[in-house]
């Protein structure tokens, strides 16, 4: 099963998209853009690219595992994303993976301008090795 994880921002939105097996992490970008039109109109062309069978956004939440206010914006995002690519969005807690991403990409050399380039695609696909190590576990990754 191919999936494509999403970490939505107010200027940049990470994307990774899994193999067809849904076991690794195939292919992943950044769309730059504040406009949440363009965003829908270019993760619902990507979704349809890569033949994603399903959706997962990352969630984020408080550190206490409450929402906040960027919760709701993206719970409302992920409908809009719905609509537009025609799939069902499994929401992810996200709790840490831009901080993850950071550190990955500082760890790699990165320095912090070409960090900012990249940290959104990295942190998505933290979200997407999340998701499917926990579809593997529950026996759904075929």
């Amino acid at each position: 099963m191919r999936v494509m994880a999403i970490d939505y921002g107010d200027a940049h939105t990470g994307v990774a998209v899994s193999d067809a097996a849904g076991f690794l992490t195939g292919f992943t970008t950044t769309i730059h853009s504040r406009d949440p039109e363009q965003v829908l109109a270019q993760l619902a062309r990507l979704a349809g690219e890569h033949r994603a069978e399903r959706l997962v956004m990352g969630l984020p939440r408080n550190m206490d595992g409450t929402e906040g206010p960027r919760a709701a914006l993206c719970r409302d995002f992920a409908a809009r994303v719905e609509r537009a690519a025609g799939l069902p969005v499994v929401l992810w807690d996200e709790r840490r993976t831009t901080v993850d991403a950071h550190r990955i990409l500082s760890e790699a050399g990165k320095n912090a301008k070409k960090r900012k380039k990249t940290v959104d695609a990295v942190a998505a696909s933290l979200i997407l090795e999340g998701y499917l190590d926990h579809l593997r576990i529950k026996g759904e990754s075929k």
